[in-house]
């Protein structure tokens, strides 16, 4: 049964076909569908650009478990959102196409970015995430509700190493290696601007620490430790990147004080200022 997206009123099967008219939908019905780890390695080596690369991710169904994952959840939902379609698919990066700040994240919600079709929009991470970016002027807007709600980041760009919301947010070893050819695409074709990478956690630290590796860069010995506020020098094709860690903005985090909205600030208001999108 279709149901009305909540801003457009537009209505949608669960999860939505590619071409259906969703908000930031970067696919069409002819966009090429990975179905394999080798096809992912493959397209996304052959990618020319962003926007391409964003349509066949948001398309991906290499990895079987998560694929069943993500379709289930948009057909179960959660009750608070039974009314609404839900995305159910892969969630592509989105921001700016030549970014001065990169954030990594681990991998979408399943009531998050998988029923919106944005990362890290739709819950409590996202609104603590995007509250921080908006006063470090990283973002538009706090607000995050949707792919239809005004947000824009400013030199700015959002990713997650695995695409697809993973049960108990905890992809295998072999999901993650399946997608990472999709973040190492992306700092190909987007990389070159990049003076910052923020990594949301260990897992997105060491993945991020990969994305640089993959494209010939060096991350220096001893291999840099995440911890929040850890900073990196490294060595990229393309100049001296600076690679900063903050712990996720979980709930757990956020909520037990581990995390504040004041080591947030601290963080991204440093990484503007040697992105230079601060004066």
């Amino acid at each position: 049964m279709k149901l009305a997206h909540p801003r457009t009123g537009k209505r949608f099967d669960s999860p939505v076909p590619a071409g259906a008219g969703w908000p930031g939908d970067p696919a069409t019905r002819a966009t090429a569908v990975a179905d394999s780890a080798a096809q992912v390695t493959a397209m996304a080596e052959a990618a020319e650009s962003v926007d391409q690369l964003d349509a066949e991710v948001a398309v991906c169904r290499a990895c079987p478990r998560l694929v069943e994952w993500r379709e289930r959840v948009a057909v179960q939902k959660r009750k608070s959102y039974a009314g609404e379609p839900y995305w159910g698919r892969p969630a592509p990066g989105w921001g700016a196409s030549r970014p001065r700040v990169m954030v990594v994240g681990l991998a979408p919600a399943a009531h998050g970015a998988n029923r919106t079709g944005r990362v890290f929009t739709g819950d409590r991470s996202g609104d603590f995430l995007f509250a921080a970016l908006h006063r470090a002027g990283l973002a538009n807007q706090s607000l995050c509700v949707d792919a239809a709600d005004g947000l824009a980041l400013n030199d700015t760009r959002i990713v997650a190493a695995v695409r697809c919301a993973p049960p108990a947010n905890a992809p295998t070893p072999a999901e993650r290696a399946t997608c990472a050819p999709w973040l190492d695409a992306e700092w190909r074709l987007v990389g070159a601007d990049v003076r910052v990478v923020i990594a949301l956690g260990g897992f997105a630290w060491r993945a991020a620490l990969d994305m640089v590796r993959a494209a010939g860069g060096s991350v220096g010995r001893p291999v840099p430790k995440f911890g929040h506020g850890a900073t990196a020098v490294l060595e990229t094709s393309h100049g001296e990147v600076t690679l900063m860690g903050v712990y996720h903005p979980s709930q757990q985090n956020t909520f037990t004080g581990k995390l504040t909205p004041q080591m947030l600030d601290d963080v991204f208001g440093k990484a503007a200022e040697i992105a230079g999108t601060r004066t």
